[in-house]
């Protein structure tokens, strides 16, 4: 069991990265430090855009409009952080 909840730890820590890249990227491209044209920009751009927008998405819709900044990141970062606090101090020491 504690190799399922390693598993779990591992894939929310990767989407923390995920998250990251995808904001800093996102950040570089509306302030035009990269190019969209460019076939290898395009192509990450939207790897991550389809690997972050489903969780994004619902968020994006429950928030209200705050004027052009997205704070949809960092929400579900804190939910990633709880979620793994959560398992490391209450369902982790639990488990034989």
């Amino acid at each position: 069991m504690r190799a399922v909840l390693d598993v779990i730890m591992i894939v929310l820590n990767l989407y923390i990265w995920i998250l990251i890249a995808s904001a800093v990227l996102s950040w570089l491209i509306a302030f035009n430090v990269i190019n969209t044209r460019n076939q290898f920009v395009a192509t990450v751009w939207d790897v991550l855009y389809r690997i972050t927008e489903p969780v994004l998405r619902p968020i994006r819709q429950r928030l209200p409009n705050l004027g052009g900044i997205d704070i949809s990141p960092i929400i579900v970062l804190l939910i990633i952080y709880f979620i793994q606090s959560v398992i490391i101090h209450y369902i982790y020491p639990n488990v034989f």
